[in-house]
């Protein structure tokens, strides 16, 4: 079912799947001809060094994202999907405003347990990167708590990245 150009943002802590399902949902829509582009937002920020008072390159990604939205219309796409973390209403209306277009914001939950073994594989060969992760999971879970910035929230403990894809696609028009 296309709706017209749709934005949708799985957002959550770190570790907890977002460039995962990213994957997943991109894989359905294109198996179906959906036009569309799938990021991972943490490639739009990589920029270093960090500017001053922008430890996490906010602005340098929404000026990147506000550029492939408009690319990615240009193109065709009906679909903008992306994963990564938005922790404030502000950040969520700097995000909408990227996109142009309706932004809606799912959150990917589950397991602490989980999530910290998924980082632990992860940065298996990194420990300074394994132990902020795990330092972070927990902040990040809590400011996200605070936040309520989300549309919907899916608990993917018990979920394959392609069962949270479906979900998704069950609560927004895609």
């Amino acid at each position: 079912m296309s709706t017209g150009y749709e934005a949708v943002l799985i957002n959550g802590t770190v570790g907890v799947g977002k460039t995962t399902v990213l994957d997943a949902l991109g894989d359905q829509l294109a198996a179906e001809g959906i036009p569309g582009v799938a990021v991972d937002l943490d490639e739009l920020g990589r920029l270093w060094p960090k500017p001053p008072g922008d430890g996490f390159n906010v602005a340098f990604t929404l000026a990147n994202l506000r550029d492939l939205s408009a690319n990615a219309k240009a193109a065709g796409a009906e679909k903008l999907i992306m994963a990564g973390v938005v922790e404030t209403p502000d950040q969520r209306r700097r995000f909408a405003e990227a996109v142009g277009g309706r932004l809606h914001l799912v959150r990917l939950t589950a397991d602490l347990e989980l999530i910290k073994e998924r980082i632990r594989q992860r940065h298996e060969q990194d420990p300074e990167g394994r132990d902020w992760h795990l330092d972070r999971v927990r902040e990040l879970t809590e400011i996200l708590d605070r936040a309520d910035v989300d549309d919907h929230v899916i608990d993917v403990t018990d979920l394959a990245p392609e069962q949270t894809a479906k979900r998704i696609r069950t609560l927004i028009p895609l």
